[in-house]
C-alpha cells in the first residue's frame, strides 16, 4: 500500500502561483511513476503532469506546459507541482497519483490516489 497526502491548495489570484506537495508513506517511493491529475467541476478526471523513477523525465498536458513544474525528492517521498501563471480554467480539486511508468497516466491506469487538494484561481 502507498499512501498520498497531498498539501499547498488554496484560492490564488489570476497570475499567482500556488506549490502543491505530496508526501508518501507506505511501499518504496521510488518504485513509482508519481504525477498529478485535476478535476474541475463538472468535468472529467484529467492528466496534469508526471515525473519519472529518477526524476529525469517528466510530461505534462498541453494546456500547463511552460507555466507547472512537476519534481520529485525521493530522500523525502514528496512529490511537487509548482503552477505558475495560473488561470481560472486550472481551477479544480488535484490529486497525487502513483503508478508504473509515464505511459500509465495517459492510459489512466493509476495504483494509488491521494484525497486531493482544492486550487481555486479567482478572474
Amino acid at each position: 500500500q502507498v499512501q498520498l497526502v497531498e498539501s499547498g491548495g488554496g484560492l490564488v489570484q489570476a497570475g499567482g502561483s500556488l506549490r502543491l506537495s505530496c508526501a508518501a508513506s507506505g511501499r518504496t517511493f521510488s518504485s513509482y511513476t508519481m504525477g498529478w491529475f485535476r478535476q474541475a467541476p463538472g468535468k472529467e478526471r484529467e492528466f496534469v503532469a508526471a515525473v519519472s523513477l529518477s526524476g529525469g523525465s517528466t510530461a505534462y498536458t498541453d494546456s500547463v506546459k511552460g507555466r507547472f513544474t512537476i519534481s520529485k525528492d525521493n530522500g523525502k517521498n514528496t512529490v511537487y507541482l509548482q503552477m505558475n501563471r495560473l488561470k481560472p480554467e486550472d481551477t479544480a480539486v488535484y490529486y497525487c497519483a502513483a503508478g508504473y511508468g509515464i505511459a500509465a497516466y495517459y492510459r489512466y491506469d493509476i495504483d494509488y490516489w491521494g484525497q486531493g487538494t482544492q486550487v481555486t484561481v479567482s478572474s
